[in-house]
């Protein structure tokens, strides 16, 4: 099969011939008919993840049509259409049994444990409890954004920062987890205040859902706290600057939902997180038992995710795509189709 190879961190990846994923016990492998590019897919290839072994195949982000089955796999046949969170949990250890799939201490990652969807295929272990059947009208590109962005998005906002109609949400960084996060949090009935530097990014905030866009700079937090400051804060790039400054436009008792990583620490003002009794939230995927709801409001109509992808490129253009996140963020989401 073709896919994207990373011989060597920090060097543009090339195309080439490389064997099929065989299936194993309990898993199945997919025909990869769309994948998303994302920024995590740019820290792997930079060496910011310790999983990682080369050479490698990045992608985690994916949709497809079960290619083959594997011993044990029971409910699912080849040509299925389906998708998978990047978070692979091994559906039997302590977390996993209390429905905390996203925290597995035994999850794969495709593209971070095991090569991953920049590819014609790719394997999909523990598929019991991975796999999600895509509704029959929604289009694979759309799922492709699903796994990764908008479903983290989708937990982070509703599920773990809890944000409900009336409150002020600030969302740092308008790539694709901070344009899902504007859309979802306009979706409950939020205001939404989008902060970015690029200006494209920004006309996207607001066409999905953001009523007050910042420039970001020395300002940002001065100009939120002269909106009312915020209720809810989310870092959607990962920063240590982005972080200070999130924790400083909160409102007291305010909530910070950390979703970019990131991979040089962070230094937290420990002292206002007490004085103004913050909390810190950590959100890290979302499992795929939890899917349901987040694609019956994408049926309804209430979330529309496919408006989110602004490129779809093809494996042959995806080494340039991906090196080119070193110097910028398209505006958007861009979707391989291999």
């Amino acid at each position: 099969m073709r896919a994207v190879v990373v011989s060597e961190y920090g060097v543009l990846p090339e195309v080439r011939e490389v064997p099929e994923p065989v299936v194993a016990d309990g898993s199945v492998v997919l025909k990869v008919e769309a994948t998303g590019l994302c920024r995590s897919d740019w820290h792997g290839w930079m060496g910011h993840d310790s999983d990682i072994v080369l050479p490698h195949v990045p992608g985690h982000e994916l949709a497809g049509t079960i290619a083959a089955v594997g011993a044990g796999v029971s409910g699912w046949a080849v040509g299925d259409r389906v998708t998978t969170p990047f978070i692979c949990a091994c559906g039997s250890c302590e977390q996993c049994l209390a429905g905390d799939q996203q925290v597995c201490p035994n999850q794969l990652q495709p593209g971070f444990n095991y090569w991953g969807s920049f590819a014609e295929y790719v394997a999909v272990p523990y598929a019991a409890v991975n796999l999600v059947r895509l509704p029959d009208d929604m289009n694979f590109a759309t799922a492709a954004g699903l796994g990764c962005r908008f479903a983290t998005s989708f937990r982070a906002v509703h599920q773990v920062g809890k944000v409900v109609a009336g409150e002020r949400v600030a969302v740092f960084g308008c790539g694709g987890v901070g344009l899902s996060a504007v859309m979802i949090a306009s979706s409950l009935g939020a205001e939404i205040i989008a902060i970015d530097t690029n200006s494209e990014a920004l006309t996207l905030a607001r066409e999905y859902g953001a009523v007050h866009t910042i420039h970001a700079s020395a300002d940002t937090v001065a100009q939120i706290h002269e909106l009312g400051g915020a209720h809810v804060t989310i870092d959607a790039l990962g920063s240590n600057d982005v972080v200070q400054q999130a924790l400083q436009a909160l409102r007291p008792r305010g909530r910070h939902v950390q979703i970019g990583l990131l991979p040089s620490g962070v230094n937290l003002d420990v002292g206002r997180l007490i004085g103004q009794e913050l909390t810190w939230l950590g959100s890290h995927g979302m499992p795929a038992h939890a899917y349901p709801e987040m694609l019956d409001l994408v049926a309804n109509g209430n979330l529309n995710p496919q408006q989110l992808i602004t490129r779809t490129i093809t494996l042959e253009e995806t080494p340039a795509a991906l090196a080119a996140l070193t110097t910028a963020t398209p505006a958007g989401v861009t979707v391989i189709t291999p």
